[in-house]
């Protein structure tokens, strides 16, 4: 007697409703989890932006986060205002609007604006938005944090930056989503992102430059905070060379916001 299971038939109907149970279960789950998976979004921007303030738990020698449990308020108490300026494809400021009038426009936190896709869309012709971030850090300062887009050695970068009114960094967090342990990956780590500090994104002459990341930089203690690099880390010079394309493509879109600053 034939057995059943034994024809193709079988098999095929089998692998459908195999694919439909495991396609369904997995929609199920993409689903509830939506809303953690959103409010953790939310809360590692809220986090990021903290850190490039200044505002976060820092020991001696690591870099750590304010708990997610204190990071909504101490975002609310932080950041006095999100500014949100939009831009055609060739740069030129179409509109300026502070966090009230973009979210009654949009129903959406300046903070949560996708970077990479308002890069895509000006790559296209199309308008972009640049959101900046201002509040002050632990000292009192006012300071500016503008979010970073780039690419690595293996896929994405990016970043948070914060400047003072002169374009002088103030602060700046950067991630990563794969560069290779101890080399690239290393961008995330307190050693480098600490050398930032203090760095000058503007010539003497008021020319926007950025921050190099230098391999064979004269300079490898980071004293001369004037001269547009910061020390390389040995191994990674392709990730370097994302963090250095990202600070000078991104941060100089929003030099007119800050030599507007200067006129008023």
């Amino acid at each position: 007697m034939e057995n059943r299971t034994d024809k193709n038939s079988y098999t095929i109907i089998f692998a459908i409703a195999m694919v439909l149970v495991v396609g369904s279960l997995l929609a199920f789950l993409a689903s509830s989890l939506k809303p953690r998976i959103s409010e953790n979004q939310r809360l590692e921007k809220q986090q990021n932006i903290l850190y490039a303030m200044g505002i976060n738990d820092n020991d001696e020698t690591s870099a750590v986060f304010i708990s997610t449990d204190k990071a909504p308020e101490a975002f609310n108490a932080n950041v006095d205002d999100q500014i949100v300026i939009t831009i055609d494809a060739n740069g030129k400021v179409l509109k300026k609007q502070t966090r009230d009038e973009y979210f009654e426009e949009t129903k959406q936190e300046p903070y949560l604006i996708d970077v990479k896709k308002q890069q895509a869309s000006a790559k296209n012709g199309g308008e972009r938005k640049l959101p900046l971030f201002v509040g002050k850090n632990k000292e009192g300062k006012t300071v500016y944090v503008a979010p970073i887009y780039g690419k690595g050695l293996w896929d994405a970068i990016w970043g948070y930056v914060a400047m003072d009114e002169n374009m002088v960094v103030q602060g700046a967090y950067f991630d990563h989503k794969g560069e290779t342990p101890g080399l690239g990956a290393n961008i995330k780590q307190r050693y480098f992102m600490d050398d930032f500090y203090g760095e000058h994104l503007l010539t003497e002459n008021g020319a926007f430059k950025g921050i190099t990341v230098a391999k064979g930089n004269a300079d490898p203690k980071n004293k001369d905070k004037t001269d547009n690099e910061v020390d390389a880390i040995a191994g990674a010079t392709i990730t370097g060379d994302g963090v250095s394309a990202m600070i000078k493509s991104d941060l100089k879109l929003y030099k007119p916001y800050f030599d507007n600053l200067k006129t008023k």
